[in-house]
């Protein structure tokens, strides 16, 4: 059991066509949980695979009582699965994990520690000392680097990986940004930047990302860039324009209160091989 009021530590993988990785995926979680100990959950969300993903999914799920195969109700698309995840989830905290394998099972035990020691929110960084991307498309790295930045400017924080999906957030920080409105990938910016300018918590870990070896990436650039504009702009207007409507109860309109925290415990020669 966990401190701070941490008792059961969920995780949510959204997944689609994912038959190549979901498995490895799961296995690697559980594996990297049950060491810790962390009593745990995970909650894979089927969202209308044309592949065997469900059906993988429904037998780890057999062999083990903690992990559950929900499906996407509909409609599809990333940010309505993640959205189930979030509404079907029994823990005390949450993250948010890729099927792909390309976020560690190691810095999910890194974002339990941070919740652990009492923050409301644990998020990551590929790009700050210790955190690593291997394999990223150029493309994609170049755009992420502009988003992040001009999120940086407009909000005027030092986190520079608010796009990345993989983060991890205590439930009342999941209660306090609803009703989440992103259908898509935007979701990834949605969830962070409401908790940042609602007044919760959050330490920074580095952490390191891997691109996918089996299937498809699902983020397509061209059909997101309004999208994510979007919902940075409403939340922008909200923090400006709602005279702290919204904000969490007890937090003061002046309390800027984003930490860069240590990692949590990690195994030794990850932390030296610099990654």
């Amino acid at each position: 059991m966990g401190g701070a009021g941490l008792v059961k530590f969920s995780i949510v993988i959204p997944a689609y066509n994912e038959e190549g990785s979901i498995a490895e995926t799961v296995a690697a979680l559980v594996s990297r949980l049950e060491a810790e100990p962390i009593y745990y959950e995970i909650v894979v969300v089927n969202d209308s695979s044309k592949d065997r993903t469900e059906a993988i999914v429904l037998a780890l799920a057999e062999a083990n009582p903690r992990i559950v195969c929900i499906t996407n109700p509909g409609p599809n698309g990333f940010g309505f699965a993640v959205r189930a995840g979030l509404e079907a989830f029994t823990g005390d905290a949450v993250a948010i994990v890729m099927a792909d394998l390309s976020d560690h099972p190691d810095d999910v035990v890194a974002y339990y520690r941070l919740l652990e020691q009492g923050y409301d929110c644990a998020f990551g960084s590929r790009f700050m000392a210790g955190g690593a991307v291997i394999d990223y498309p150029r493309t994609k790295l170049i755009m992420n680097r502009l988003v992040n930045w001009a999120i940086r400017v407009l909000f005027g924080h030092s986190y520079n990986d608010t796009t990345n999906a993989f983060k991890a957030y205590r439930r009342e920080v999941i209660d306090n940004v609803q009703p989440l409105l992103s259908h898509h990938f935007n979701l990834t910016v949605e969830i962070p930047l409401k908790a940042i300018v609602r007044g919760h918590s959050y330490a920074i870990t580095p952490i390191r990302w891997t691109n996918r070896q089996s299937g498809e990436s699902k983020l397509k650039l061209p059909e997101m860039g309004s999208r994510y504009a979007y919902i940075v702009l409403m939340i922008f207007l909200e923090h400006h324009l709602s005279r702290g409507d919204y904000r969490r109860p007890g937090a003061s309109p002046k309390d800027r209160r984003w930490r860069a925290g240590q990692p949590g415990v990690r195994p030794q020669e990850y932390a030296d091989d610099g990654r």
